[in-house]
């Protein structure tokens, strides 16, 4: 019950069995729910962090490894709703080869229009991941 996301819930064509054809979501929010990018663990990570939201108990875990200021690797784990391990996917893919500077300048709105849009009631994922983020980061800095 208390696990994330980790790959494992995959059928056996590879996906995440979830039917797709009641979502009103974009394409592009599917096709990271169906494929995730970046999910797993970073072993040798230098800047972690685990955000949760308080009110729906989604939680986004992030992993870096920043070597010169640039994010090098960027792993995710969710737990919670498909918007918050979409945010997680999608901003785990954006930020490898980002520098660290660019990366705090990352918006929850450029993690919504990245999936293509969600929700006005579902945008707390991507506030999740950006918080998520600014904490890694946080972490690096120290």
């Amino acid at each position: 019950m208390d696990r994330f996301f980790r790959g494992e819930d995959r059928n056996e064509t590879g996906t995440i069995p979830v039917n797709l054809t009641t979502l009103s979501y974009s394409e592009t929010f599917k096709d990271h729910l169906e494929h995730p990018r970046n999910a797993g663990e970073l072993p040798e990570a230098n800047a972690v962090a685990e955000q949760s939201n308080p009110v729906c108990g989604d939680r986004l875990r992030l992993s870096l490894l920043i070597r010169d200021a640039r994010v090098e690797s960027a792993r995710f784990l969710a737990y919670g709703c498909p918007p918050t391990l979409v945010s997680g996917s999608a901003l785990a893919e954006m930020l490898e080869g980002m520098m660290v500077e660019d990366a705090l300048k990352l918006t929850r709105k450029e993690i919504v229009n990245a999936v293509g849009g969600l929700p006005a009631r579902k945008q707390h994922a991507a506030a999740l991941a950006i918080e998520t983020l600014r904490a890694a980061i946080a972490r690096w800095i120290i």
